[in-house]
């Protein structure tokens, strides 16, 4: 039998298998600490295990090898795998969750508005938020306790708003907080792997309700504005999805509209707002690094705002927004499902198998990562030892791989090196002690129960 991607005359090996405590003690594994479970499977078994997960089998690669094969050279046999399934009840049918015809479609209305050339129209957007956030700051008293999850989300809503929508999401700020609770609840929904009805009473079912209202109120009002304004001169990503569903009246083109519009707001926000607020938890554990990002900021941009065309000269603070993303990859999972036969690294994965390739894991494989748990900036300098040049090309994804790559990559490494090269320049976060800072793994990478810090004068 010929496996598709794989060579007639090669032998296939049989996988590792991870039983668990039974069968459903992965299960409550997944459930209870998704990352130290990942972690420890890639350490027992190396780079490829299948594990039983209730009636499921997954087929986890830990090897840039097989990241590359599943993702890229044979993606085509693979399509969104355990999780997304499930979060398409929660997210419906948006860029993150859609495949075949529609996700074409869709991507093909949605590229324009993230095309590099419209970067620099997009700093002015960044500059705008991160002055706000600025100021707030500078309102308070020296040392006082400020949310820093909160304020990136807030700050990276607005230039969602402005960049994308050509519009002010300034009087939205509860959309961060339903866009935690839809985030809570997709994740749930791939933990139960779907088997629990969402018409259930349960509180968890009730405010998922509630933020998924709010989130569509938000949506149909953004739209029913635009159409008031009128799209004359306009190109923005709004004014295109709108233009591709232009019948209020069709309710499949307001089901889609509403689905494109909640998934690339929650997408664009979170993953690039979970990135600064882990950069500042990691940066204010080293003075070092704190010293060194603030100097830089002085030199390159002095008193003056920063510029698309400054991201060059920010080298080091670009190191370190980079070594953030690898400890802690915004997307920390990427799941497929094979829709034929295949074979991945010389191991055997039938149809219908769900396969899981974790950035979190591949970022610390200590075959491509020289002390892969330190943060260390100075590793993606390009005349540095350990430099990334001669690394597998898929040891690194925080923006995923092959045709479904992250497509807002370059609005988001952007948005994270000029903001922390603003507020550096500004201030020092401190953490706040006794808070125990915790990673939680929803659908981004985040911060568990927020970051507590104390901002002061730099």
């Amino acid at each position: 039998m010929t496996l598709t991607g794989q060579r007639p005359q090669t032998r296939l090996r049989q996988i590792p298998e991870a039983r668990g405590n039974a069968v459903l003690g992965l299960l409550s594994d997944i459930r209870r600490d998704r990352l130290s479970l990942m972690l420890g499977l890639a350490e027992r078994y190396g780079d490829a295990v299948r594990l039983s997960m209730g009636p499921k089998s997954l087929y986890f690669f830990n090897n840039p090898d097989h990241a590359k094969h599943v993702l890229s050279d044979n993606h085509a046999n693979y399509t969104k795998g355990i999780g997304l399934r499930q979060a398409k009840r929660v997210l419906g049918d948006g860029l993150l969750t859609s495949e075949g015809e529609v996700w074409k479609r869709q991507r093909k209305t949605i590229a324009p508005a993230f095309h590099r050339d419209r970067l620099s129209r997009f700093a002015g957007a960044v500059v705008d938020e991160a002055h706000a956030l600025i100021d707030r700051w500078k309102a308070r008293p020296d040392g006082d306790r400020v949310e820093v999850v909160a304020d990136m989300t807030r700050l990276t809503l607005g230039v969602m708003g402005k960049a994308l929508l050509d519009t002010d999401l300034g009087d939205q700020d509860d959309l961060g907080a339903a866009f935690a609770v839809v985030q809570d609840q997709a994740m749930f929904e791939m933990v139960t792997l779907g088997l629990l009805p969402q018409t259930n009473p349960l509180p968890r079912q009730r405010r998922f309700r509630a933020a998924s209202r709010k989130l569509d109120e938000a949506v149909a009002e953004l739209a029913a504005r635009r159409r008031a304004e009128g799209f004359e001169g306009r190109d923005d990503m709004l004014s295109r999805l709108i233009a591709e569903y232009p019948d209020e009246n069709d309710a499949v083109g307001r089901a889609r509209l509403k689905d494109e519009l909640i998934t690339i707001l929650l997408a664009g926000h979170e993953t690039t707002a979970s990135t600064l607020a882990w950069t500042w938890y990691r940066v204010s554990l080293d003075p070092r690094i704190r010293r060194r990002m603030r100097q830089e900021a002085v030199d390159v941009l002095g008193t003056r705002d920063p510029r698309f065309s400054d991201l060059h000269d920010l080298r080091y603070i670009g190191q370190v927004v980079q070594e953030t993303m690898r400890l802690y990859p915004a997307v920390w999972l990427l799941t497929r499902q094979a829709k034929e036969p295949d074979g991945v690294g010389g191991y055997p994965v039938p149809a219908g198998a769900d396969v899981v390739i974790s950035p979190y894991t591949l970022h610390r494989h200590r075959g491509y990562w020289t002390d892969p748990e330190k943060f260390d900036p100075d590793r993606f300098d390009p005349g540095a030892t350990d430099r990334i040049a001669s690394r597998h090309r898929y040891a690194y994804l925080p923006f995923g791989a092959g045709p479904r790559f992250c497509i807002g990559n370059n609005l988001g490494t952007m948005e994270a090196v000029l903001t922390a090269a603003m507020v550096a320049r500004e201030f020092r976060l401190e953490s706040v002690p006794g808070h125990r800072v915790v990673a939680d793994p929803m659908l981004t990478l985040r911060v568990r129960d927020g970051l507590p810090m104390t901002v002061h004068r730099a």
